[in-house]
């Protein structure tokens, strides 16, 4: 039972849990081993490859979290322990921005925005996440360094998890967007009395929900862990021999709110991509989609950007291409539907002659 006291000499305040680090250990192993089995079956390492790598992450970090248990005075350990499992979760967001690209490749004209540059522009911003992430931590928890280093490390982290929260935000919104316009042209296809089942949204509904929750548990994590470094950063940060224990949050003083908060919302998040894999509502090849009447699943010829990459970048959303009618020729799912009905057409015509 966690009293809340300072243990003296350890670098986590209190003395770790030598249990819990072997369970994380050994679920993040098995939920990897099955990442990597559907990897595998399903063919689709470029859309959860990242999860894999995520759980040898977070696998790592816990077996030296369980070192550390044992010599809770070794910065050292603590630093690599800390660093691996922190380095995790904005790669499994990663993970989430290839997942909604390819949702959008299976529905393009509903996309607010060109499929390819949802990985490639909430990717770029993850990347700086990354960096600000990894230079917050090592910073912050390493207390043999100077005061102003270790203030630069929370400032570092505190600013990586408020850009990783508005970021996570924007993604849901554009999420949500798209969502809505499925939902939309779903209804309208149903009025029309087309009297077919929209197999092709439901796949697209199911595999956003699974989406939205994996965000969620994201964004919770992302909240504790603000909390959590807003607690660190008042007074002179990180508890130091004589000043007064209770002068820190509880969430830095029991250790109950990391395995509750961080470990057990990223396994979870693990293990719900393992029963709700995306590859069970999406196609493998990004070039297949879903046609405009919601059933019929269509091989063109994939949704292709001619711009410059840097200009993809600035302008993601293409809304000069919108201004001037460019974007108008990427639109192969329309000519998809127009070869179609002239066929149709000539076909009836050969059958009244």
């Amino acid at each position: 039972m966690e009293s809340g006291e300072y243990v003296p000499g350890s670098v986590y305040f209190y003395a770790p849990n030598k249990g819990a680090p072997v369970f994380f250990a050994v679920a993040f192993a098995v939920s990897g081993l099955f990442h990597v089995y559907q990897c595998i079956h399903y063919k689709s390492w470029q859309l959860t490859g990242l999860y894999v790598f995520c759980s040898v992450l977070f696998t790592a970090g816990f077996i030296v979290r369980e070192m550390g248990a044992f010599d809770y005075e070794n910065l050292i350990k603590y630093i690599i322990s800390t660093c691996l499992i922190y380095a995790a979760p904005p790669l499994l967001e990663l993970a989430n921005y290839h997942i909604l690209g390819r949702i959008l490749y299976y529905a393009p004209y509903h996309s607010p925005i060109h499929p390819g540059r949802v990985l490639i522009t909430f990717g770029f911003i993850s990347f700086v996440v990354e960096a600000l992430n990894g230079n917050g931590v090592a910073y912050s928890v390493n207390q043999s360094l100077p005061a102003d280093k270790q203030a630069m490390g929370r400032a570092l982290l505190k600013a990586a998890l408020l850009i990783q929260l508005a970021v996570l935000a924007l993604f849901v919104l554009l999420a949500v967007t798209f969502h809505r316009r499925c939902a939309r042209a779903q209804a309208k296809n149903a009025g029309a009395g087309a009297g077919k089942p929209r197999a092709g949204y439901a796949r697209l509904t199911a595999a956003l929900r699974t989406l939205y929750a994996s965000s969620a548990l994201i964004g919770v994590r992302t909240v504790y862990r603000v909390a959590e470094y807003w607690s660190i950063v008042q007074g002179d940060g990180y508890w130091r021999a004589g000043a007064d224990p209770a002068s820190l949050s509880v969430v830095i003083r029991y250790e109950w709110f990391f395995w509750v908060w961080e470990a057990s919302l990223m396994l979870v998040n693990h293990v719900l991509v393992n029963a709700r894999h995306p590859r069970r509502y999406l196609p493998q090849s990004s070039k297949t989609y879903l046609a405009l009447d919601g059933v019929t699943e269509v091989q063109g010829p994939g949704y292709k950007d001619g711009r410059p990459f840097w200009l993809t970048l600035v302008d993601p959303f293409d809304l000069w291409g919108l201004v001037n009618g460019r974007d108008k020729a990427a639109r192969f799912w329309e000519q998809a539907g127009e070869a179609t009905a002239a066929k149709e057409a000539s076909r009836g015509v050969e059958a009244q002659v």
